[in-house]
């Protein structure tokens, strides 16, 4: 399976294949297979889908008790990691890598971060690509297939026009070998960063455990995060996405149980009444737990939301998605998730089947105007069935629209303009 998907051009081939093959695997492979095609539905735009492709839920901390609304209090994630970042030298903050609403938290970090006066930042994803800062944008070569994704494509961006010197820190060579992979991250780390400039201030973008100060989550293995710490002599403020992100549209599980009780409609960090200090779920891990915002509505999945006595307060009047019996069939009629505008940071632009000229499956692409092809888009959307409509989420300027089909033909390309607000 690998080797075939490795031989895959791009999300849609990679997603196609892993559909076709998926019903011949067994049932552990089946589940390998979905958190692959999750990935690919990632980098194709059909965030909420992914995320219900493949419901990924970490492990409960054992013995947490949740925080009480009587002494926490819910705060925007971004105010209070500006906040306590100011007096760190390394910030680490992870994500879940099929769920790019953790990217956006990130995205949106940066500029506070370089203006509070951090130099370096380092990105998992990224390779070997000499020329990326002069030339401002990540190319599919650049990296991991992560960064065909175009948040993580953002977060380049964004680290090249602020000025950060970026980072890459992967280790290639330890792959299978987690220990190793730990280890070697946490060396190229201070090998490229703090060995050169000892009076550097480095901001990590991480997977998942990576970011942990504890040995815990990845068995028995010492994670990146505490064997940098032991290399500089420096504790880095580490920020977990991961524990707290959404996995399905209800139940009772933790995530539900605080978002219920700390609604809020951006990422959140609650932080103790009294004595201001940020709430972690698991303190010898990590610093900070932020909590993302629901988005997978029923009105994201493309069902109508009514009061009704009878069934209670909303009743699902698509019939074809239903969630529990029903394999979310009508992937295009799911809205996108309004954290794409980042804060009003982005626009909505409306597209349809018609640039696909119609051959479905079609992939819309919207590239800057001077970037080729190859480079990350700004925003991207996958239509799956035809007479679909949606809208891509872009910065005010202009935009390249690229429409391809599932064989890698250019179906239509126009140049549009997005007025600011």
């Amino acid at each position: 399976m690998f080797v075939a998907l490795s031989k895959r051009p791009d999300p849609l081939a990679r997603y196609q294949y892993l559909q076709t093959i998926k019903p011949e695997l067994s049932v552990a492979n089946q589940g390998l297979a979905a958190q692959m095609s999750a990935f690919a539905l990632s980098e194709l735009g059909l965030y909420s889908r992914a995320v219900l492709e493949f419901p990924l839920r970490m492990e409960p901390v054992p013995g947490l008790i949740l925080p009480e609304a009587q002494a926490w209090q819910a705060e925007d994630a971004l105010d209070v990691i500006a906040r306590e970042a100011a007096s760190r030298r390394i910030v680490m903050i992870n994500e879940v890598h099929h769920n790019a609403q953790t990217r956006a938290l990130t995205l949106q970090l940066l500029p506070r971060l370089r203006a509070a006066g951090f130099t370096h930042l380092a990105i998992e994803a990224l390779g070997n690509d000499p020329d990326l800062t002069e030339r401002g944008y990540p190319l599919r070569s650049s990296g991991t297939e992560y960064l065909q994704e175009p948040l993580y494509g953002e977060i380049v961006r964004q680290g090249i026009r602020l000025g950060f010197i970026l980072v890459p820190y992967d280790d290639d060579s330890a792959a299978g070998n987690t220990q190793a992979r730990e280890s070697g991250q946490a060396r190229n780390l201070y090998d490229r960063v703090f060995a050169k400039d000892p009076q550097a201030r480095l901001v990590v973008a991480a997977g998942y455990a990576h970011v942990d100060k504890a040995i815990g989550r990845l068995g028995r293995a010492r994670p990146m995060a505490m064997a940098l710490a032991e290399l500089t002599g420096v504790d880095p403020l580490s920020v977990d996405q991961a524990q707290f992100v959404e996995a399905q549209r209800n139940g009772e599980d933790d995530y539900q149980l605080l978002t219920a009780r700390f609604p809020s409609d951006v990422p959140e960090v609650l932080v103790d009444r009294t004595s201001g200090r940020p709430w972690s779920a698991a303190p010898k891990l990590y610093d900070i737990s932020v909590i993302s915002p629901r988005s997978l509505t029923l009105g994201a999945l493309g069902a109508a939301e009514v009061d009704d006595p009878v069934h209670g307060r909303y009743r699902i009047l698509n019939s074809g998605m239903q969630m529990a019996t029903q394999a979310f069939v009508a992937f295009n009629d799911m809205q996108r998730p309004a954290w794409l505008t980042l804060g009003g940071q982005r626009r909505s632009y409306p597209i349809d089947t018609r640039l696909c000229r119609e051959q479905i499956p079609c992939v819309v692409e919207a590239h800057y105007v001077g970037e080729p092809d190859l480079a990350t888009p700004a925003d991207i959307y996958a239509f799956l069935k035809p007479t679909s409509s949606t809208k891509l989420y872009l910065r005010p300027g202009r935009y390249r629209l690229l429409a391809r089909s599932d064989q890698g033909r250019t179906l239509s390309q126009t140049v549009v303009d997005v007025a600011g607000p």
